[in-house]
Parts: structure tokens; sequence; C-alpha cells
């Protein structure tokens, strides 16, 4: 819990520095894009959201460290496994000049950073066939790349709304530091519970007026860091379920697949194409409908806030059970199938301008925003 709350406190003040001079150093920091197809705000804001994350982070290392903690070490590692996706994605944040390739390619060197420091590598995945292919180094190492960089990718493409991408991550991590300290592991469990403090520090100020965002240094690396967490966990604790990590980021990862999936075979367009009609996209444009015509900045922005509770809940849906059954391989494998079902059914309703009457119910009863600025995204 210590961790939880300097990790905060640190993110929190870090976080709110940025958004003061966000004015001043507006030319790198704004997001000045507000017209492509995934840009859902109407005003330029900082964009190097993960900067705080990651200070609140280091001071949690520190402070565990002067503690004399055992997770001290493994934290300052994973740290200095997450330079490079981390540095990718701030350097695409202030230039706008980093392909997503070479963003992917900087998260798998961060996985296998993490392979050689921490020996952090897929062993075991409960999956005939792959259980052969990672029972070589090689194997292994391959499978770990591919599955942290996509993990890291998904939790960018679900950055979109004030709040989504962060309190996702915020219900990872709570997922993972619970089953951490059911099995007696410590130090997986302090890591995660660090960074549930350092991400709600940035969420303070992100959600629900959006004063800053995530960016792509933010969103890249909180996947590296649920991914490293995750693996950490399953090498440590040979109990834990391998798909316990997968049902807890089903989500996100299964949002990338089939977004490839739908751009690849029902558009003909390449997979890497951004488009507007991620499942958050069109509940923002098809649910939230009590705010469609006004474009008023308040407006625009309660309706882009209202939009991420829906998915938190979609998030929670696959977390839960997670939690509960971590040790059963074949109960997870059927809440993976049952929440690929769920997930397609509620997109092609709504995608057909059918949402279920409790989404649309819920919709028509907007809150009012807590007065801490006025607009934004995540």
């Amino acid at each position: 819990m210590f961790a939880l709350l300097l990790a905060f406190a640190v993110s929190l003040c870090v976080t709110l520095a940025i958004v003061r001079l966000g004015g001043k150093l507006a030319r790198f920091l704004h997001d000045h894009d507000i017209s492509g197809p995934q840009k859902f705000h109407a005003t330029p804001v900082p964009r190097i959201g993960g900067v705080g994350i990651v200070v609140g982070l280091m001071a949690a290392a520190l402070g565990l460290w002067a503690a004399g903690a055992a997770a001290a070490e493994t934290m300052g590692w994973v740290l200095i496994c997450g330079i490079p996706a981390f540095g990718a994605g701030l350097v695409e944040d202030v230039t706008k000049r980093v392909s997503p390739r070479n963003r992917l390619l900087a998260t798998g060197v961060s996985a296998a950073l993490g392979i050689w420091l921490l020996d952090a590598a897929i062993r075991h995945t409960g999956i005939p066939g792959l259980d052969w292919i990672v029972s070589f180094s090689a194997g292994a190492a391959l499978l770990t790349v591919f599955a942290m960089a996509g993990i890291a990718n998904s939790v960018n493409i679900i950055d979109g709304f004030n709040g989504l991408a962060s309190m996702c991550v915020v219900i990872m991590l709570a997922a993972l530091a619970y089953v951490a300290f059911q099995v007696g592991d410590p130090v997986v469990g302090a890591l995660a519970l660090a960074g549930i403090g350092a991400v709600l520090g940035f969420f303070f100020w992100n959600f629900p007026a959006g004063l800053i965002f995530l960016g792509d240094g933010g969103a890249y690396f909180l996947g590296f860091f649920v991914a490293e967490l995750s693996i950490l966990l399953l090498v440590r604790n040979p109990g834990v379920s391998p798909l316990f990590p997968l049902l807890v980021c089903v989500y996100p990862v299964f949002e990338t697949l089939f977004s490839i999936y739908r751009r690849r075979f029902l558009r003909a367009v390449p997979p890497s194409m951004p488009d507007g009609i991620h499942l958050h996209s069109l509940i923002y444009r098809r649910v939230m409908r009590w705010a469609v015509g006004d474009k008023g900045v308040k407006s625009l922005a309660q309706r882009n806030s209202m939009t991420s509770p829906f998915l938190w809940l979609l998030c929670m849906c696959s977390v839960v059970p997670a939690t509960l059954f971590w040790s059963n391989t074949a109960a997870m494998a059927g809440f993976l199938a049952l929440f690929a079902i769920c997930y397609v059914a509620l997109y092609w309703r709504i995608v057909r301008f059918r949402a279920p009457h409790w989404i649309r119910f819920a919709a028509t009863r907007p809150r009012p925003l807590h007065d801490r600025g006025d607009n934004r995204r995540t």
C-alpha cells in the first residue's frame, strides 16, 4: 500500500505540472489534430501523461528500495526494460514522426530485455501445440515478444476517450495484485499496486475533464507493464493458469484482433489503417445520442467521458471471472469463448443501430461533469 500511495502522490503532482506547463509548451506537448477518425476531443491537450506515470513508478521504486523491500530490485529492472517502449511512444507524442511499426519494434525490444534481465518468458500456455513451441527457448522468446508487443499495442488501440485505457489498466492491475497476494507473491503484488497508484494519479486529471492525454508513450508503457507483470506472475507461480493473463487482458486484445479482421476481410483495407468504428467509437457515436448535434465544448466533454464507463464494465466482465477462477484453465477457456461471442454480438447490434435497451437506457441519463476543467479524451 505504501508503494501505491507514493506512486499516486508523485504521479498526481507531476501530471499537474505538465498540465500547467502545457500552455507554455503547447507547440511540443499538445495534440493539435482534432479531426482524425479516432479523435474525439474539442481543443488541443497535452498528450504526454505517460511521463507522470513513469515518474510515479520511479518514486515508488526508490521508496521500496529505501524501505528494504524485496520488490525494489524487480521494479527497477521492469522500469529499465520498459525504456524502449516508453521512449519510442514519447518521441512520437512530441514529434509525430515515429511509425506504428517502429513503436512495435521498440516494445519488442522491451520484451526481449525482460526475457534477458528478468527471465520473464512464456513457457506454458495451456494450448496444445503452443506448449510444444514454447518448450524451446527460441519459441518461448518469440511468443513472449509477440504477446507483449500485441498487448501494448492493444492498450494503445483502446486509448480513445477520457479515462478509458487508464481505468481498464487499473482494473487489470487490480486483478494481478489480488492473485499475486493470493499465491503469496508480494513482489508482483507490490509492483501491481504501485502501477495502480501511478495510473490513478494520471486518471484524476484525465477523467472526466480530459486535461491531459495518456499519449503513445503512456499507452505503450502501460501495455508493456501489464504484460510484464502477467508473465512474471506465471513464471514465479506455476499454480496460476496460463490463460489467466489472457482473460484479464482480453478486452483490448480482442478489440485489436477483431479490428484487424474487420479491416482486412470486411473492408479490404490494410489492418494498420485507422478508422472510427471501434466498439468505443460506435458507443460514442450511436449510443450517446443525447448529445448528438451539440458542439459545445462542455457537451462534447461530457459525451466523451460518459462513453468510457460502458467499456469499463465490458473489461470487468472478463476480469472478474479471471480473478475468481485464476487457477482453473478450463474455466478460463470457457470465459474467453463467452467473451468473444458477447463482444461480437454487442458490436453487430450497435453497428446496425440496434443497441441493447439497457445501454440506451443508461445513455439517456448523463451526469454533470465535475468542475475540474473543460474537455477532452484519454
